[in-house]
């Protein structure tokens, strides 16, 4: 069997994690802090627990530059966890904000009811704004996007789901590209769109969006009614710089870029949690009709408990932040945007080599939306024999992890921030060597 040295793994998630951090994870499993107890075993209560806590939210707050007005949750369910907790609370968000505006408006407007009576008014208001207004935008431009879509429909209705593009519609049933912004359908201005959802990078389908959307930017005067951009962004949270005050949810799955599976990461919008955003009753959206969210997976409730509301995995909290501590060593001042270098670095290597031999690969998704974090291509057409003979002599030279998701098939290199440029230089060799031993 190979050494570690010897392989390097490409997986899509569980993906490699420094070995820095795994062999530092491996001393303080069996004593933490000479206490002669391992991490695992130490109360997610203890002021070890607390410290560990603030010290990756402080890293992860330095390396994506995080506003103050912004919180940061440490929870569990992973990126599906996550497809519902945003429909969840940012419904609720909804419903609070045009609940504020209906009693407002009905009170002032009729100073000589009284209390249930403005609140009867409030909420036959609220019925009918449900009914007309509620619509959660989504961009549909991979799997995950499309799962995420298809939990909001199943939550709240597909009535409420507003497809805003299906990139499929315009590549033959594949997720090929992302469409141009003037062939989107967002929901208009002042209609109601609680959110808008995208998944910045698509994991299965190696599509990503190259930068923020432009018609998303938030206007100027920052309206009331002006919808709320969420992202997922699972699988290339670290690798980028981000504006996070264009968003107002960012969450990842910790196991591609951060740390490792149990772990996700929630960057959410103070304005959205109590007290500038109250959570909206039990009682008033079972009246509306609408789902309420179990308590693990409220943003409010996690927020005001520190994230540890239940027993949280401190240890991969603990993982997470000593990734993002090797990194800002590493990196320095240029935080993110030195990792995003490499990592661009990397891509452009691999394509590369996979566009110079176009006659033996072929990239899946076009040019426009080539994910730097995700590189799926076929190799002969396609050819499933031929595949497998790549694979098998890929895994032979130590490059593991590398085939395609079982929706879609083919080769997927998860080029993630793990993966060091000798790692990617080495598959470069390889896919290399391949093509030129298929012409001789």
């Amino acid at each position: 069997m190979p050494s570690r040295s010897e392989v390097t793994y490409f997986g899509p998630g569980p993906a490699s994690i420094p070995t820095a951090v795994l062999e530092a994870g491996s001393k303080v499993l069996l004593d933490y802090e000479s206490t002669g107890i391992g991490l695992v075993e130490h109360s997610h209560r203890s002021a070890y627990a607390n410290k560990i806590l603030a010290d990756t939210k402080a890293n992860l707050a330095a390396l994506l530059e995080i506003p103050d007005d912004y919180d940061i949750l440490f929870m569990q369910g992973g990126g599906s966890g996550q497809f519902s907790a945003v429909v969840y609370n940012l419904v609720g968000a909804w419903v609070e904000r045009r609940r504020r505006k209906a009693e407002k408006e009905i009170s002032e407007g009729n100073s000589e009811l009284g209390k249930e009576e403005v609140e009867k008014r409030v909420l036959e208001r609220l019925r009918n704004e449900v009914k007309t207004d509620l619509k959660l935008d989504y961009l549909i431009t991979g799997s995950w996007s499309l799962k995420a879509s298809q939990e909001a429909a199943r939550l709240i209705g597909p009535e409420h789901v507003n497809v805003v593009l299906d990139a499929r519609q315009s590549s033959g049933g594949q997720f090929l590209d992302i469409p141009g912004e003037e062939t989107w359908k967002l929901t208009g201005e002042g209609k109601g769109a609680a959110f808008v959802y995208y998944c910045d990078n698509e994991t299965v389908d190696g599509v990503e969006f190259p930068a923020f959307p432009r018609c998303l930017d938030p206007s100027d005067e920052h309206k009331q009614d002006e919808p709320l951009v969420v992202a997922d962004m699972s699988s290339n949270i670290l690798s980028r710089r981000v504006d996070v005050r264009k968003f107002a949810v960012i969450f990842a799955g910790a196991q591609k870029n951060v740390g490792s599976t149990g772990l996700t990461l929630v960057i959410v919008r103070k304005s959205l949690l109590p007290p500038s955003t109250a959570t909206p009753a039990p009682s008033l959206l079972r009246a509306l009709g609408l789902p309420i969210p179990p308590v693990i997976l409220d943003y409010a409730t996690i927020a005001k408990n520190n994230s540890l509301y239940n027993t949280l995995s401190i240890f991969d909290v603990w993982i997470a932040g000593q990734v993002m501590d090797l990194q800002l060593s590493t990196y320095g001042d240029k935080k993110v945007s030195g990792m995003e270098d490499v990592a661009r670095k990397k891509a452009d290597l691999l394509y590369g080599v996979l566009d110079k031999y176009a006659d033996v690969y072929h990239v899946v998704p076009h040019k426009t939306a080539r994910s730097r974090m995700n590189i799926c291509f076929r190799v002969a057409g396609g050819n499933a024999d031929k595949e497998k003979e790549w694979l098998k002599g890929a895994e032979e030279k130590g490059l593991m992890g590398l085939k395609g998701h079982r929706s879609v098939g083919g080769i997927r290199i998860s080029n993630y921030n793990a993966i060091t440029e000798e790692g990617a230089q080495k598959l470069a060799g390889y896919i290399e060597s391949y093509a030129q031993s298929r012409k001789d």
